[in-house]
């Protein structure tokens, strides 16, 4: 079986030491499409280094830690990345991201559910530097055709949206070269640039990445919601319910729950709000 539950769940973290300095953070906020106007003074704030800040999703791209593609190489995990989905991915902060940093990053894989016809893992990585932890972040990767072994199916159940008008709505255009930049930050899966690989994945065209998506929808929470203060989120977590493609627009809803939470969501216009991001949650302080 390509998946060995027990060596997998018993293998040693395995660690790496990881550093990033502001032009990492930079690249990373203009693939996201920061930057627009390049001059107002909100947008200076990800994209100029004397003034610059770290949006907490950068951390799914720090240093090129473990991460997916890295969790699907650990011990008892061999895959064919063709029957690979990105499912949801979280982020709980311990502290603000410094701009420049050196860190050590502790991956494993924490849990593997057996969902019938697929299975589910659930990688998890912590990251430290001198000064104690910065962040934990978790994904979970469903693997098709790898399910019943017999586990645990995990837990389940989704949110849904309030019944009411959102207290934010922010409609953010992909341009036509944004996953051709964003790629430059380590995630260099061809299916987000080359027309005849993505044909053969079942898409008509190349698609952004989910964690793109991921990043521009919790920097139009910060921005329209927050205050544009970075240091507030304390975790954001998200379901990939979706594609979208360069040259289409993200519209991203969010509501207040109660103080310190925000729920959101964010769906694609062009398509009839086509669904890209569900289960999208965000705390604060």
């Amino acid at each position: 079986m390509p998946i060995d539950v027990a060596k997998a769940l018993a293998a040693e973290p395995r660690s790496t030491e990881i550093s990033w300095g502001h032009k990492d953070v930079q690249l990373y906020h203009l693939g996201l499409g920061a930057g627009v106007p390049a001059t107002d003074p909100a947008e200076l704030r990800y994209t100029l280094e004397s003034r610059l800040h770290v949006l907490p999703s950068f951390a799914t791209v720090a240093g090129a830690g473990m991460g997916v593609v890295g969790g699907l190489s650990a011990p008892g995990i061999e895959v064919d990345l063709a029957a690979v989905l990105h499912g949801t991915q979280s982020i709980e902060l311990h502290r603000p991201i410094p701009v420049d940093g050196h860190a050590t990053a502790t991956a494993r894989v924490a849990d593997i559910y057996d969902k019938g016809k697929a299975a589910i893992l659930v990688l998890r990585t912590d990251v430290a530097d001198e000064d104690g932890p910065l962040w934990t972040s978790r994904a979970q990767i469903f693997v098709r055709g790898e399910g019943g072994f017999g586990g645990e199916r995990g837990p389940s159940g989704r949110l849904e949206p309030p019944q009411r008008d959102p207290d934010l709505v922010a409609e953010r255009p992909i341009r036509e070269d944004q996953a051709l930049l964003y790629r430059l930050s380590g995630d260099w899966n061809p299916l987000h640039a080359d027309p005849d690989f993505a044909r053969l994945a079942g898409f008509d065209r190349p698609i952004l990445h989910g964690l793109c998506s991921y990043g521009m929808a919790l920097k139009a929470v910060v921005d329209g919601a927050l205050d544009g203060d970075v240091a507030r989120v304390s975790s954001y977590s998200v379901r990939f319910a979706g594609i979208v493609h360069p040259g289409e627009s993200l519209r991203v809803r969010a509501w207040h729950l109660d103080e310190g939470r925000l729920q959101l969501t964010a769906t694609v216009p062009e398509r009839e709000d086509a669904p890209v991001l569900g289960d999208g949650m965000v705390t604060y302080g």
